[in-house]
């Protein structure tokens, strides 16, 4: 299982950092691909972080899932980015993992792919999901992954590993980060 992590500009760091930590701690491999030109990546509360790599050295399509953190500034920008709408769709399409927290699943909503899926997002961006919101901190509607923002990071991070590599890693997971699953 590959997974495929963009990160914009404004980026919400605790989103972005839980998910790779836990998939990673899942035995995952995450690639982070910055979208600019450099690897470094500002983060909405000013904290810089480094990307793996930079979104053009990566070919979407050798991934098995995206997942899109959010953060106002940060979602905007993945929204702006026609190459993160095709990979979306391109995922979407293909019946592989679209995963999103915060504000990114209107990203989702954007790219046209949440047509009679539920999902659920940082509750003041509902309105952009239409009929597909729906209020749980986490939803998974099959292949499609999404999660109401930073408080809720952990338990998306832990479904996500759910999916990718079954309940028991899951749990193993979730114990040794004093947690609970």
């Amino acid at each position: 299982m590959r997974v495929l992590v963009p990160l914009a500009e404004g980026v919400e760091e605790l989103e972005a950092v839980t998910v790779i930590d836990v998939l990673r701690r899942g035995g995952i491999e995450v690639v982070s691909a910055a979208l600019g030109s450099e690897r470094e990546v500002g983060g909405s509360r000013g904290v810089t972080l480094l990307a793996d790599t930079v979104w053009d050295a990566v070919n979407p399509a050798t991934f098995d899932a995206i997942t899109l953190p959010g953060g106002g500034q940060g979602t905007e920008n993945l929204a702006a980015d026609s190459r993160v709408i095709a990979a979306v769709k391109a995922f979407a399409a293909a019946g592989k993992y679209v995963t999103a927290i915060c504000a990114a699943p209107t990203v989702l909503a954007k790219a046209g792919v949440l047509n009679g899926r539920r999902a659920t997002c940082y509750p003041a961006c509902a309105e952009a999901l239409g009929e597909a919101y729906d209020q749980a901190p986490v939803i998974a509607d099959g292949s499609f992954i999404t999660s109401q923002g930073p408080g809720t990071a952990m338990l998306f991070a832990l479904v996500l590993v759910q999916h990718f590599a079954g309940d028991e890693t899951a749990r193993k997971v979730a114990d040794g980060l004093l947690t609970t699953f």
